[in-house]
This record gives C-alpha cells, structure tokens and sequence, in this order.
C-alpha cells in the first residue's frame, strides 16, 4: 500500500491506496483510507508537509502489516460435492521440488547465459525453459528428453514451449557447451568459494542400448562390465567436490589423454592457474604428473605399490621406519596393540622415473589391514569350495575372484600320463598379505606436511560420489538419444544437474545423505483446490524447514493462494 494525493483549486487531499489485479487480469487499485487534507492534517502532524507526508508513510506501513495479517489469518471456504465428478483430463496435482533448484539455477545466472547464447543464434523458443526444465526434470524424475517434457507438465510453471523445440534447443546447447562450462564455473563463484586451489580429475564411461559402433560410441573397456558400446566421460571437480568442467570422448580412446585438453581449457577459458592436480593412479602416469610439474601446479597422485619397481617396492614393504601421524613418533608395526587400531602410520621413500623426481608417501592402517584380511579369508574359503567342487574357472576381468588362489600342476608317475593336480597356493596368499594396510601417495611436493597431503588424497571420494549420483541418481545411463550433438548437449544437462545439487547440497551443510534431499525434493506435491490456490500435501520435516529458511521462501502452509504461489515462484528466481 502506498499514500496518493489529489490536488483541487482549495485543497490537497491525502489517501491509502491499495495495487490489485481485478477479474479481468487488469492492474487496478482502491482507495482504503482517507487521511484528510493538508490543512487539517498540519495542525496534528505538521509544521511542515514532509511531516505530514512522513506520518502518511506510516500509516500506510500500519495498514500493510494489518492487511497481511488479516490475509495470513483469513480462512477460505472450500465447498466439495460428493456427486460430481471430476472433469477428464484436468490436472490436480502439481509438482513443486523443482522450486529449490530453481533458485540455485538463477544464482548462477544460466538464464544470463542463455541470452547471450540467444544474441548468436536465430530460433524462436524459450532456450532458458528449455534449459531449466531439463535441469529439473533429470534431478527429480530422470529419463529419456520425452519423458522430461512430460515430467515438466507436472510443475507448477508448466513448459511454454513444444516437445520438438526440446531437439532442436539440444543442437544449440552442444555447440555452446564450452562457453556455458566456463560462464557457469565464472557466476558460480558468486554462489560458493570455490575451493579451486585443488582439482579432483577422474573418468568414467556411458553404455548405449545399441550393438553397432558409430561415431564416438566405441568399445572400449567398460567400468561396469557390459557388452555395449561405450563414451568416455572426464569430469574435474573442486577441492570441496563440485563440479568444475568435463568433456567426452571416444569409447576406445586411452583415459590418459583425456587429461590434457580438458586442463589447457580449465586454465585458458577458467583462468585456474595455479593448483594442485590430484588423481587415482590410473590418470597419474608420468606423462600427467609432468603436465602438473610446472608453471604454479602441482600434483598428488595415488601410486600402486605392487607396479613399483623391485628396489622402491621392496622398499614400500619394509615394515620400519614408518611413523605415526599424529604425532610423527617412530613405531615398529610388528608392536602395534589395540590402541593403534584407528591410528595412520606413514614413511617417505625417495622415488625416481625417467622424467621425475618424486616423494613417495606410504601409509599402513591396522583397520585396513583387517579388513583386507577379513575380505580374503572369505575369498579363501571360497578358493577351497571351488577345489571341493572341481570348479577351477577363473575369471580374467576380476581381479578379486577367488580363483587366483588355485593353482595346478602336472604330477606323473613312471611311464603314463601326466594328472592335472589343482590346489590352494599358500604362497600367493602369504605375498598380497603382505600388502595388506599399505597406501601408497606420489607427488612433487616435496616440504608440505604429509597429514595435508594425505588429506588432499582421500578427498578424491568427492568426485567417485559425483559419478555414482550421476549414474546412480540421474540415471545417465543408458543414454538414449543418437545424435553426437545431442550426446554431448545430454553430458551438459547431466553435469549441470549435478552442479546445482552439489550445490543445493552445500548449503545445507552436508548434514544429509543424497537420498534424504532427493526424496525430499521429489515429494513437494501441491494439490490444487478448485482453482482458488494449492495446498500442500508432503510430509513437513526438519529438512523442509532448512531448505525454506536456506532459499528464501516457506510452502508449509495450510492453503497457498494463487497469488502467494506466484509470489514464491518469483522469490525463486530472484538473484
């Protein structure tokens, strides 16, 4: 409500006017209160019309506050008739999840970015509602882009484009990929600090519902162990797990040189200069680890002690000289009690490849070292039901079978023919026992304190969690659509998806599992009460209180009117 006035020959009049929107969807307003003219209104409120102006303004804050209350405490009535039915086709029930991710998604100015994409392109829909529905839709009912646009129908907003737009935005968005990737990094900053001092990189790959090879999609070796062709996903993300940037490519292609046009891009098109590069073994070669030994980077990698060489790895495995971590006191691992159980141990070895000098930390965990002979002795045993049975197979893709246990030899006696004799190799069990608790850590940075470095090292469960939410959660795979173009655009909606969970996850502290914010997320249903507004009919938890007092809006009402609905679904897309 605001103060109006009306000047005549005589006198200037004061009034409380309230903005509505009438049945016919016009802007109008209505007098509420007469306050007087000037004249009579100096002499209690004066000396000046600023005075009287300023008590004006407050009485109009007065029947503001009155007015909403009155609208807060006001009860609708709500008649059902039990006889009649319910129209054919008319939707009741809406979806409502898509709010706090809406929020997150304007935070980091995608809509921007789609403007600007729109300045260099020539198309008629709405890429922003394509975009964001898209979004939504594969964090809280993912499936094919058809199944999407149907999803989106449920919102609360509903799609204001067709389904073929969604194809068409696809092309769009593939050829965009890289501008968006790096915009989105750049706004992002504005949301969260950014922990990009260091960057977790790691791959992953995506089956297809399809047996012939075409473009990209090859065979390759596959993480999940399926007859499919596959494409090959490289993901970076921050020190505090959210994603950064990532690229695909071909199915058949060496994970290890994936790395290096996806860092020159995070460091020309990200302006990231200067971290610390950290990966599993496998993309820690020594051609990745020289890439990250220069300029103002540096590298942490995971190293195989069984792949060292004689002398390093005889070294890894000697049980002196190791040193607990926390407090650098010298130990004999052969001495350990119960007390040690929960206790980190480590040793630094000097370590040499052809290109580099390295420091070379290896750590040894009783509790690990349990539990690696917990799971072996099942293995074990399972070796020893196999030779029972006469069941000798082994499998040559899984490391763990038991098979490898067993072991055979020709016994013969004097003149006839050799028997095949199978049986359990001790030896083989007593060397990766001496494995067991052992972790081994290469990097170049040689007067860090190795408790940070260790620390940097484990936070690599960041980005394997990004990836099983995407595989997992978003349901990326199998990827459905063909197209290179659409594959690529299908890559950028998952990695954007997943930005802006991790962030959503962020701000809640990290107090709750994915499950718990998914299922959450996904249960925000509004049922819509004979066109006069929506009430609420999810669960109101500890978890729905924090995501209202987080993002800026409450939806625990008894009843929502239109009106309060448009106004929470504004509130979510301001910046």
């Amino acid at each position: 409500m605001k103060v109006n006035t009306s000047k005549s020959k005589n006198a200037e009049s004061f009034y409380i006017k309230q903005s509505y929107i009438d049945s016919n969807g016009k802007s109008t307003s209505r007098t509420i209160r007469k306050l007087g003219t000037l004249n009579e209104l100096l002499v209690e409120h004066g000396p000046t019309r600023d005075d009287v102006m300023a008590w004006a303004k407050e009485q109009a804050r007065i029947e503001t506050e009155k007015y909403e209350l009155e609208k807060e405490t006001l009860s609708i009535p709500v008649v059902f008739h039990p006889n009649r039915k319910i129209p054919y086709g008319e939707r009741r029930c809406f979806d409502g999840g898509y709010l706090f991710l809406q929020t997150i998604y304007y935070e980091l100015g995608i809509d921007r970015i789609c403007r600007k994409i729109r300045n260099r392109h020539h198309y008629e829909y709405d890429l922003n509602a394509i975009l964001s529905d898209l979004i939504y839709t594969r964090v809280l009912e993912p499936g094919s882009k058809r199944s999407s646009y149907t999803a989106a129908k449920k919102f609360l907003e509903p799609p204001t484009y067709e389904q073929h737009d969604i194809y068409r935005a696809l092309s769009v968005l593939a050829s965009e990929c890289d501008l968006i990737q790096s915009e989105v990094y750049k706004n992002s900053k504005s949301v969260i600090n950014r922990n990009d001092h260091i960057l977790y990189y790691d791959c992953t790959n995506y089956y297809f519902e399809i047996e012939q090879e075409e473009g990209d999609k090859k065979y390759g070796k596959s993480k999940e162990h399926r007859p499919n062709p596959i494409i090959q996903m490289g993901l970076f993300t921050d020190g505090d797990g959210i994603p950064l940037a990532f690229s695909t490519f071909p199915g058949n292609q060496n994970e290890q040189k994936s790395l290096e046009p996806l860092e020159q891009k995070v460091i020309g098109e990200f302006g990231c200069e200067k971290f610390i590069f950290c990966s599993d073994s496998g993309l820690g070669s020594e051609n990745n680890r020289l890439l990250n030994h220069t300029g103002n980077r540096a590298y942490i990698v995971t190293q195989s002690i069984k792949k060292l060489a004689a002398e390093y790895r005889e070294a890894a495995l000697n049980r002196k000289g190791f040193r607990r971590l926390s407090d650098n006191r010298l130990v004999d691992l052969d001495q350990l009690d119960e007390k040690d159980y929960e206790e980190l141990f480590y040793k630094e070895e000097p370590y040499s490849t052809k290109k580099l000098e390295n420091r070379l930390l290896i750590t040894y965990s009783p509790k690990y070292a349990a539990y690696q002979k917990e799971i072996r002795t099942k293995q074990v045993d399972r070796a020893l039901h196999m030779l029972k049975d006469g069941n000798h197979k082994k499998t040559s893709k899984n490391p763990n079978d038991p098979a490898r246990f067993i072991d055979k030899a020709a016994v013969t006696k004097d003149g006839e023919k050799a028997d095949i004799l199978y049986f359990l190799d001790e030896s083989k069990i007593a060397e990766e026992e001496r494995y067991d608790g052992l972790y081994a850590v290469c990097t170049d940075l040689f007067d860090d304190n190795p408790a940070d470095l260790l620390k940097v090292s484990e936070g690599r469960w960041q980005i394997e969690a990004c990836f099983r939410i995407m595989k997992t959660d978003f349901e990326a795979r199998p990827v459905y659509v063909r197209r290179e173009d659409c594959i690529q655009a299908h890559f950028l909606i998952c990695f954007l998806s997943l930005l802006v969970y991790r962030l959503l996850e962020k701000k809640l502290g990290g107090t709750y599992t994915c499950c718990e914010i998914l299922d959450t997320l996904r249960s925000f249903k509004f049922a819509d009460i004979q066109g006069q507004g929506f009430m609420p009919v999810y669960e109101v938890t500890e978890l729905t209180d924090r995501l209202h007092e987080l993002l800026g809006f409450a939806t625990d009402y008894e009843f929502l009117t239109k009106s309060r609905m448009k106004t929470i679904e504004k509130l979510s897309k301001q910046r």
